[in-house]
């Protein structure tokens, strides 16, 4: 625990949200159940394995010491999460937690909820993904599938994209995501369908081309997408839903699928589509087997074909 413990020690007040230690990346023996989150004011601790008492105590004693260096006078908020065999505890072991519980990515405001579930309404992991998007949007007609709460569509549009559609079968989740737009001043610039993809292709289509396709699905979650089978599925569509030299970004959290995986699958789904790059995730999520760490690959559309003369 000597790394997290470290880890702690070197803290620092900052706006953004973020992750302060990966223990899950494998750079840290030992530390392998650890993560460390900011989500300011609040610090997310979270633990893979059960942790007993006196653990706590020495890292509520850590956490307390530092943030008494740097922010003298404020408060300590903090969250452990312990995740274990399928079950999720989460419990506040000091302070408070807003409500609402806003958080900033450079530039951009989200809702978050720290004391429920596992997913806090913002995926710290993705957020060069999102650069990406702010850097690619402009001007773009962007369809963002498995839209969550539509962190995709808020920078999108703050980058100047001309239109937006979120597409997620969770209401709530799509809920937070008109929430997320209020909170950013983009009412009215985004459409929003809480339906199954799968069944709501007409619609899709029908708003389409696009010069931006994101495709950012649950790795498994049964009843709904499962990517050793689905992820084809999506990809035979690309085609059809992508403007001449309009761009797919592909995502995948799923540890036991490489980045080969995705693209076996696009060769033999839409081999007209060109690999571009794959994007680096955030410095913080470093991890000692990139193959396992989450995979953001950009594919480019071909451009219109030449007329005969």
């Amino acid at each position: 625990m000597q790394a997290l413990l470290d880890a702690i020690a070197r803290i620092e007040p900052h706006t953004d949200a973020r992750r302060v230690f990966h223990g899950r990346g494998g750079l840290y023996p030992g530390c392998e159940q650890w993560t460390l989150d900011a989500f300011p004011p609040v610090w997310v601790l979270t633990s893979f394995k059960p942790v007993d008492d006196a653990t706590l105590l020495t890292l509520d004693a850590a956490l307390s010491r530092r943030w008494a260096e740097v922010a003298p006078g404020e408060p300590l908020n903090w969250v452990f999460q312990c995740r274990h065999e399928g079950r999720t505890n989460t419990h506040l072991m000091a302070g408070t937690v807003p409500e609402p519980h806003v958080v900033s990515e450079r530039g951009a405001r989200y809702l978050v909820h720290v004391l429920r579930g596992q997913n806090h309404g913002l995926f710290l992991d993705m957020a060069e993904g999102r650069q990406w998007v702010r850097e690619h949007a402009l001007g773009c007609k962007v369809l963002n599938l498995f839209a969550y709460t539509c962190a995709f569509s808020v920078v999108a549009l703050q980058a100047g994209a001309k239109q937006v559609v979120n597409v997620d079968m969770s209401g709530g989740a799509i809920a937070i995501g008109q929430q997320n737009h209020a909170l950013n001043g983009l009412q009215g610039k985004a459409g929003f369908l809480a339906h199954d993809i799968f069944k709501t292709w007409g619609k899709i289509t029908r708003s389409g081309p696009y010069g931006l396709v994101i495709v950012d699905p649950p790795s498994f979650q049964k009843g709904s997408f499962v990517a050793t089978k689905d992820y084809l599925r999506l990809m035979r569509r690309l085609p059809d839903l992508l403007l001449p030299e309009g761009h797919a970004l592909l995502c995948l959290n799923a540890p036991e699928l490489s980045p080969g995986f995705l693209q076996e699958q696009m060769q033999e789904a839409a081999p007209e589509l060109v690999f571009e790059q794959r994007l680096p995730n955030p410095d913080a999520f470093a991890d000692a087997a990139p193959e396992r760490a989450l995979k953001v690959l950009v594919y480019r559309a071909p451009p219109v074909a030449p007329r005969n003369a």
